[in-house]
C-alpha cells in the first residue's frame, strides 16, 4: 500500500521558517519556502507599462525559476496550499504572487484543491494552530500599496539615475527615499562646517554646613542660577572678565539656605520595542548596525533548536511600528514577575500603550519575547552571543513594561549670598537625587548619577569653600549615527518600518555616505555632489515633507482608502515632464580640476576626477591615455608632539573598519599608539 501523500502544502518566505512551522504541524501537511520574491520587475528594463495605467511586467528571477517549478508540483498534489508569508506589505505581495497575482484569492489549482492566507505574529505551537483555524483572503490593499511603493522607487531609480550618468558620471544612482537621507547627512554636515562656537561661563560655589554636627560629608556644589531674582541666561557669563566680576563680589557675602524642596521623581519604563527603537537601542548598547540587528532578529523570529525543546520562535514579527501587546503576553509577564522577581515588582493591572504611528496596524505587536518564562539564561547554551544579547535586549525590554516606575528622592537646595546691607543677592542652586526603589529598573538597568546632598535647614549658614568659575563652549550639532538617522526617518516619516535598514545600507553601499570615528555618518564628495544638483534642480524628490506625504499615500492605500494607480500617475506626470525640461537646461557639471602634476605615461596634465569611490588623478588625454593614480590624503595633525619620540607630530588615523586612532607620524620609526585623544590627557594633567 503506497504512503498517502501530505494533502496541505505551506508555503512560506525562508526555509529556517519552514524547519521551525513543520516541527507544529501532522504528517498531512508538508512545509516549504519561496526564498523570497518569486517574481520580480525585470532587473534590464523598466518594467513598468507608463501607458497602460502604470502596469507592471513582472518575471519569474532567473535564480527563483527551479524553487517556483518545485513549489508547482507540490501544489498539484495538494488539496490545500496554505500560504503562510509574513503579515505586513512585503509578505502579502509575496503570497499574492504566489498564486500568480490573481485577484480571486480562493482559485482553485485543481478541482479539490484551495487557496488558504494564514497569518501570526509569532511562530509557535499555539500561534501556527490559531492560524490554521482562522484563515483570510490575500489583502489586496496591502498587495496595492507594496506595488505602488515599488513601482514609484523604480520610476525614480530608473529615470533619475541616467540623468546622474550624464550630468555628473556614469555609476550614480537615486531613489525616492536614499536620496532624502543622504541630503538630511549632508545638510547635518553644513551645519557644522559653518558652526561657529560661543563662549560662556558659569559660577560654581563649594560650601558646608557651618554646624559642626552636619560637617561629615556635608559638602557640595551649587551652580549660580539668579542675580537679584533674575535668572541667568546661558550667555548672560560671556567672558572670563565677567565671571570674574561676580566672583569678586561675591567676597566676603553671607551664605545661607533659602530654600529646599524634596519630592518624589517617578521614572516609568520605555515601551516595548518596535523596529525603529530596536535599532536605535542595538546601535546604542551593542555596537550593531541596523542591517546586522534585523538578520538577528529575523533568525530570533523565524526559530532557533532548543536543544530537547525543539524549535521555536523566541520574538514576535519584528517589522512593526506598534505598541501593541496582547493579552496573552500581558498575562505572562505579571506571572513572571510574581514567580521569579516578587510581588512588589508586579503592577495591579497591565500597563499598556497606544501606538503614535499614523500607519501602525494595531492588529500588530510591538516585538516582544514569545514566552517571558523562556528567559536569556534559559535560552542562552543554544544562542550565538550576538543572538543571546539582542534576545536579552528584548526580553528584559518587555518584562520592564509591566514592572513599577522606579522611584527617587530628588533634592533641591536653594542658596542665597548676601552682603550685610543686602545690596545685591545671589542664588545659587545645588540638586540631587537618590534612588528610593528601583522598580523597573531591576530588569532593565539605565544608567545615572546619584548625588546625595546634606540634610539642612532653611537660614542654615554655610561656609563658601571655593569659588569655581567654568569656561564653557557651544557645541555643533552632533554628526548622525545609524541610530539617530533611523529616528529622523521614523520622526520625518520617511520609509517604513520595513524600509529603514535597507536604506541606511544602501546609501553606504553606493558611497554616498561614510561611517568615521565613533561610528558617525559622514558625506562623502560624491553624496555632496549629487545632493547638491537634486537639491537644486529636482527639491521635490529630496524634499523630506513632499516624501513623506507619499508615504501617507501609500498608507492610505493599504487601508483601502485610496487606489494606487492614481497616486502613482498624480507624482510621475509632473515629475517626467520636469525631468525632461532639465535634461535640456542643466549643463554637465564640470567637477575636474587641473594639478600641475604630468602623467609619466604621456606627459599630459592630470587632472583630479571624482568617481564613485572619491577623488582620483587621472590624465587629461584620455580616453588615448587611461593613467589612473589615488590621491594620497594629507594626515590630519592635531597640534601636538608625539608623547613617545618627542620630534613626530601626532596624527588622526583610521582603522580599515573606520575607527580613529592617534599616531605618531614618523610611523614605522615610533609606533606610538592612542585610542584616547592625547589632548584630553595633557588637559587633565
Amino acid at each position: 500500500m503506497k504512503n498517502k501523500s501530505p494533502t496541505n502544502l505551506v508555503i512560506v518566505e525562508s526555509p529556517t521558517k519552514a524547519r521551525t512551522i513543520s516541527r507544529f504541524l501532522g504528517s498531512d501537511f508538508v512545509v516549504d519556502s519561496s526564498f523570497g520574491h518569486i517574481r520580480d520587475l525585470p532587473t534590464s528594463q523598466l518594467g513598468v507599462d507608463v501607458e497602460k495605467n502604470f502596469e507592471p511586467k513582472y518575471v519569474i528571477p532567473r535564480k527563483a525559476a527551479p524553487r517556483v517549478k518545485k513549489l508547482k508540483e507540490e501544489a498539484r498534489r495538494a488539496e490545500r496550499v496554505i500560504l503562510a508569508t509574513d503579515e505586513d506589505r512585503e509578505g502579502e505581495a509575496i503570497a499574492w504572487h504566489l498564486v500568480g497575482g490573481k485577484k480571486r484569492t480562493r482559485a482553485r489549482t485543481k478541482p479539490k484543491a484551495v487557496i488558504a492566507r494564514i497569518v501570526f505574529h509569532e511562530i509557535t505551537r499555539n500561534a501556527i494552530q490559531e492560524a490554521l483555524k482562522n484563515p483570510r483572503d490575500i489583502d489586496l490593499n496591502l498587495v496595492d500599496a507594496q506595488q505602488a511603493r515599488r513601482i514609484l522607487d523604480r520610476l525614480v531609480g530608473y529615470k533619475l539615475s541616467p540623468f546622474l550618468w550624464k550630468k555628473i558620471y556614469r555609476g550614480l544612482s537615486a531613489g525616492r527615499v536614499q536620496s532624502v537621507a543622504v541630503r538630511l547627512i549632508v545638510e547635518r554636515e553644513r551645519e557644522i562646517q559653518q558652526f561657529q562656537k560661543q563662549e560662556y561661563w558659569t559660577v560654581d560655589a563649594e560650601l558646608e554646613p557651618q554646624d559642626i554636627k552636619n560637617k561629615k560629608d556635608g559638602q557640595f556644589r551649587a551652580t549660580l542660577v539668579k542675580i537679584n531674582d533674575k535668572a541667568l541666561e546661558k550667555f548672560a557669563i560671556p567672558n572670563e572678565e565677567a565671571a570674574r566680576d561676580i566672583t569678586a563680589k561675591l567676597e566676603n557675602v553671607m551664605w545661607r539656605v533659602a530654600h529646599i524642596e524634596q519630592r518624589a521623581v517617578q521614572k516609568n519604563p520605555f515601551p516595548p520595542y518596535t523596529t525603529s527603537t530596536l535599532q536605535q537601542d542595538a546601535f546604542r548598547r551593542l555596537g550593531h548596525s541596523a542591517k546586522q540587528t534585523m538578520m538577528l532578529a529575523q533568525q530570533l523570529y523565524e526559530g532557533l533548536d532548543l536543544g530537547e525543546r525543539g524549535g521555536v520562535g523566541l520574538i514576535t514579527y519584528m517589522r512593526t511600528d506598534s505598541l501593541n501587546l496582547s493579552e496573552e503576553a500581558l498575562r505572562g509577564a505579571h506571572e513572571f514577575l510574581k514567580d521569579h522577581v516578587g510581588e512588589k515588582y508586579t503592577l495591579p493591572t497591565p500597563r499598556r500603550y497606544k501606538t503614535k504611528s499614523k500607519g501602525a496596524q494595531e492588529a500588530h505587536e510591538a516585538i516582544r519575547p514569545t514566552d517571558p518564562f523562556r528567559t536569556p539564561d534559559v535560552v542562552a547554551p543554544y544562542l550565538e552571543q550576538r543572538q543571546l544579547e539582542l534576545y536579552e535586549l528584548i526580553w528584559r525590554r518587555f518584562i520592564a513594561t509591566q514592572m513599577p516606575a522606579a522611584v527617587f528622592d530628588a533634592n533641591t537646595i536653594d542658596v542665597h549670598a548676601t552682603k550685610e546691607n543686602k545690596s545685591d543677592m545671589y542664588t545659587f542652586r545645588a540638586s540631587g537625587q537618590i534612588l528610593r526603589f528601583d522598580g523597573f529598573l531591576k530588569v532593565y538597568p539605565l544608567k545615572f548619577t546619584e548625588t546625595g546632598l546634606p540634610i539642612l535647614q532653611p537660614d542654615d549658614p554655610l561656609s563658601l569653600l571655593q569659588l569655581i568659575p567654568l569656561q564653557h563652549f557651544t557645541e555643533p550639532p552632533p554628526r548622525y549615527t545609524e541610530a539617530s538617522l533611523v529616528k529622523a526617518l521614523e520622526k520625518y516619516g520617511i520609509g517604513r518600518p520595513s524600509t529603514y535598514a535597507p536604506t541606511i545600507a544602501t546609501i553606504q553601499d553606493r558611497r554616498y555616505v561614510e561611517r568615521i570615528e565613533r561610528r558617525q555618518l559622514s558625506p562623502t564628495e560624491t553624496g555632496f555632489l549629487v545632493n547638491d544638483l537634486l537639491v537644486a534642480h529636482f527639491p521635490e524628490i529630496v524634499d523630506v515633507q513632499f516624501t513623506a506625504r507619499i508615504e501617507e499615500e501609500l498608507d492610505e492605500i493599504a487601508s483601502g482608502e485610496k487606489q494606487w494607480q492614481p497616486v502613482i500617475r498624480e507624482f510621475y506626470e509632473p515629475f517626467a515632464a520636469h525631468l525632461a525640461v532639465k535634461y535640456e537646461e542643466v549643463e554637465k557639471q564640470h567637477t575636474d580640476e587641473m594639478t600641475e602634476g604630468k602623467c609619466e605615461k604621456c606627459g599630459k596634465p592630470m587632472v583630479i576626477k571624482h568617481g564613485r569611490f572619491g577623488r582620483f588623478l587621472a590624465c587629461s588625454g584620455f580616453p588615448e591615455c587611461k593613467n589612473t593614480k589615488a590621491i594620497k590624503k594629507e594626515p590630519e595633525t592635531i597640534g601636538m608632539k608625539c608623547l613617545k619620540c618627542g620630534e613626530g607630530e601626532i596624527i588622526k588615523k583610521f582603522t580599515k573598519r573606520k575607527r580613529l586612532f592617534f599616531g605618531c607620524s614618523r610611523y614605522p620609526k615610533c609606533n606610538f599608539a592612542s585610542w584616547k585623544d592625547p589632548r584630553q590627557k595633557e588637559s587633565e594633567g
